[in-house]
C-alpha cells in the first residue's frame, strides 16, 4: 500500500493541527470582515458629511419653519388681507460678499464671476478688492447663481445669509402696514404696534382690509385728486356692525420698499391722524342728540328761522339763501340748515351735547390698532361755540371718528370699536344711545341723497339705498379761516339695514372745468364744469364713483347689500 490515504494522513499529524488551522482561518475571515465593516464606515461617513453639507446649502435658500434662523430677531411674522392675500412677506435671502485676503487668483475669480454675473461694472469690483476690506458682491441672488458660485470652491467668495422684508402691494397699504428700520424694527402703521408679535410669532397676521376693494377706492381717490387738484384725500370702508375696517386710504401714500423718500410731512395719515373741521356732517350728531333726549320728533316744525345770527360779533348765516324759514327739524338737515341747526342745539343745551359727543367718540383719542392717531383739539364750551358747534364749525375730530359715530347712529345705538386685525371671536357690543334715534335718523339721511331737496343726490347710485351727510369746511390757519376746504361726505348704505359706512375727506379740492357730471336719477341729464367747491359736488360725486365700483364685491363677497 503505496498509496497515501488522507485520512491517514491526518491522523498522523500534531493533535493541535487541526485547532491551529481552524484559528487562522478565523483570523483571517474576521480581518476581512473588520475591514469591510471599516470601509463601509468610512463610505457612509463621507456620504452623511455629503448630506448635511447639501442640506445646509439648501437652507440658505429656504427657511424650515423650526429652525433657529427662523427664530431669529430678524424675522418678522407674515400679514395678510381678508381673502388671505400677501401684504407682507418675510423671504430668506442671499447676499455674496468676497473677502480680498482670502482671492488665491484674482483673474481666474473675476473670470468665472464674468460668466456668472456678465452686467456687473468689473472696473469698480477690481477697485473694491484692491481697498482690501470686505464687500458685498451681489445681494439676492437667485439659487441657480448660489449654486454656481458654490461649485466654484473659492474660499474667498463667502455667502452671507439675510432676511428681507418685502411689500409686495407696493402703496397699497402704506399707511396701514407702516414701515421698519434698518434693523428690523418697525416704525409707524402696523409693523411698529404689532412690533413684538410679529417678531415672535411664525403665524401670519390676518387684517380685516380686503385688497380688491383697496385697490379701487385707492384708483378713484387718485382720479378725483388729479380732477379736483386737491392737496389729499381719505376714505374709510368699515362694517358699521362690528367695526371691521376693509378700506382705509390716504392720499399721498408712499412705496413700505423705498421709505428713504418718506417725509412725515408729506405723507400724513389723513384717514386717521388728521384732525379737522369737517362743517355740516356734525347736524347728524345735533339731529341725534335731540332725538336721543326725546326734545323733538323728525317732524317738529322751526317755524320764523332768521337768515343770520350774531354770537359774540360774529354772524352765522346760511349758506343758502333759498332754504326757508319755516322747517321742520327732518327738513333743517336734508337741506342742511345752520340756523335750524342752532335752535336744536340750543334745546338740547350744552352738557347734553357734550355728553353726546363724548359717547359716540367724537371729543376724545380713539384708540386704534396703529399708533398714528390724532387727537382732536380741546373745544371751548361757551355759549356761542354750543351754537356753532351744532353745525360743524369750530370742533375738530378725525375722519376715523366720524366713521365710528355715525356708525353708532345707524347700527341701532351698538358702540363699536374701528379694528384693522380680524377677531374670529364673537365680538360684545353694548348699547349707549336707544334704537329709536336710528330708526329717525335713517329715512332722513336717506332723503338727503334720494331728493332734490338733499345736497347729496350724486350719490344716488340705483340699487345702494345710500344715505348720509354732507360737511363743507374752511380751512383755519393762525387762527383766522381760509379759503381753503375741507369736503367731505359720510355715507350709509343700505339705509333699510345698514352694514357699511363710507366716509370720503378730500383735502383742499378746487373746482373743476371739464369734469361731467351725470345725474343718477334716469333723466341721463350730464353737466359740466364744477359750480361750487362744496361736498355736494366733489365727495359726493368721488363716493357715487366707488359704490358703483365696490358695490359688485360688497354683495358678492359679503352678503346682499340691497
Amino acid at each position: 500500500m503505496n498509496k497515501k490515504d488522507p485520512r491517514i494522513f491526518l491522523e498522523n499529524q500534531p493533535s493541535d493541527f487541526s485547532y491551529q488551522k481552524n484559528k487562522s482561518n478565523l483570523d483571517i475571515n474576521f480581518n476581512r470582515v473588520s475591514f469591510i465593516f471599516f470601509v463601509f464606515f468610512i463610505i457612509s461617513l463621507i456620504y452623511t458629511i455629503h448630506l448635511i453639507h447639501l442640506g445646509s446649502r439648501k437652507a440658505k435658500i429656504e427657511i424650515s419653519k423650526n429652525s433657529n434662523f427662523i427664530k431669529s430677531n430678524l424675522y418678522r411674522a407674515d400679514i395678510l388681507d381678508i381673502n388671505q392675500k400677501y401684504l407682507v412677506k418675510t423671504l430668506n435671502s442671499i447676499d455674496i460678499g468676497i473677502s480680498p485676503s482670502k482671492i488665491i487668483d484674482q483673474k481666474k475669480l473675476l473670470i468665472n464671476l464674468r460668466y456668472i454675473f456678465p452686467d456687473k461694472d468689473y472696473n469698480e469690483v477690481k477697485q473694491r478688492i484692491k481697498k482690501g476690506n470686505f464687500f458685498y458682491f451681489e445681494k439676492k441672488i437667485s439659487e441657480e447663481n448660489y449654486e454656481k458660485l458654490m461649485q466654484l470652491g473659492d474660499k474667498s467668495i463667502e455667502p452671507r445669509n439675510n432676511l428681507i422684508r418685502i411689500y409686495p402691494q407696493k402703496n397699497l397699504f402704506s399707511h396701514i402696514i407702516g414701515q421698519i428700520d434698518n434693523d428690523n424694527n418697525g416704525i409707524s402703521g402696523l409693523e411698529k404696534a404689532l412690533d413684538k408679535e410679529l417678531k415672535n410669532t411664525q403665524k401670519p397676521i390676518i387684517l380685516t382690509v380686503d385688497k380688491d376693494i383697496q385697490y379701487l377706492i385707492r384708483n378713484e381717490l387718485i382720479r378725483f385728486n388729479e380732477i379736483f387738484n386737491a392737496k389729499g384725500s381719505a376714505a374709510i370702508l368699515m362694517n358699521v356692525n362690528n367695526g371691521e375696517i376693509l378700506s382705509l386710504v390716504s392720499l399721498p401714500d408712499f412705496d413700505p420698499n423705498k421709505r428713504e423718500k418718506i417725509t412725515d410731512k408729506n405723507f400724513i395719515n389723513r384717514a386717521t391722524k388728521g384732525v379737522y373741521e369737517f362743517g355740516s356732517v356734525f347736524k347728524t350728531f345735533t339731529l341725534a342728540a335731540a332725538f336721543e333726549k326725546k326734545i323733538i320728533e323728525p317732524q317738529t316744525e322751526f317755524n320764523d328761522l332768521p337768515k343770520s345770527l350774531n354770537c359774540a360779533g360774529f354772524s352765522i348765516k346760511e349758506y343758502d339763501d333759498q332754504i326757508h324759514t319755516n322747517l321742520t327739524a327732518e327738513q333743517i338737515l336734508i337741506q342742511s340748515g345752520n340756523i335750524g341747526s342752532v335752535r336744536i342745539g340750543q334745546k338740547i343745551g350744552k352738557e347734553n351735547f357734550k355728553l353726546f359727543l363724548s359717547k359716540i367718540g367724537i371729543l376724545n383719542k380713539i384708540n386704534f390698532d396703529i399708533e398714528e392717531v390724532g387727537k382732536p383739539i380741546k373745544f371751548n364750551w361757551g355759549k356761542c361755540p354750543l351754537a356753532t358747534a351744532s353745525f360743524g364749525h369750530g370742533i375738530t375730530t378725525t375722519l376715523l371718528q366720524l366713521a365710528k359715530a355715525y356708525s353708532i347712529i345707524v347700527n341701532g345705538g351698538f358702540n363699536i370699536q374701528p379694528r384693522l386685525i380680524k377677531n374670529n371671536k364673537k365680538i360684545k357690543r353694548d348699547k349707549i344711545i336707544d334704537k329709536d334715534v336710528s330708526e329717525k335718523i335713517l329715512p332722513i339721511l336717506r332723503k338727503i341723497v334720494s331728493t332734490k331737496q338733499g345736497t347729496a343726490s350724486l350719490a344716488n347710485v340705483e340699487g345702494y339705498e345710500i344715505g348720509g351727510k354732507t360737511g363743507t369746511a374752511q380751512k383755519s390757519l393762525d387762527g383766522r379761516y381760509t379759503k381753503k376746504k375741507v369736503n367731505t361726505f359720510i355715507s350709509i348704505f343700505p339705509t333699510s339695514k345698514p352694514k357699511f359706512v363710507l366716509a370720503v375727506m378730500l383735502d383742499e379740492p378746487k373746482t373743476s372745468q371739464d369734469y361731467i357730471y351725470h345725474y343718477r336719477d334716469g333723466s341721463n341729464i350730464k353737466y359740466k364744469g364744477t359750480p361750487f367747491n362744496t361736498a355736494g359736488w366733489t365727495t359726493v360725486e368721488v363716493t357715487g364713483q366707488i359704490v358703483e365700483k365696490i358695490g359688485p364685491i360688497l354683495a358678492t363677497k359679503y352678503g346682499d347689500i340691497n
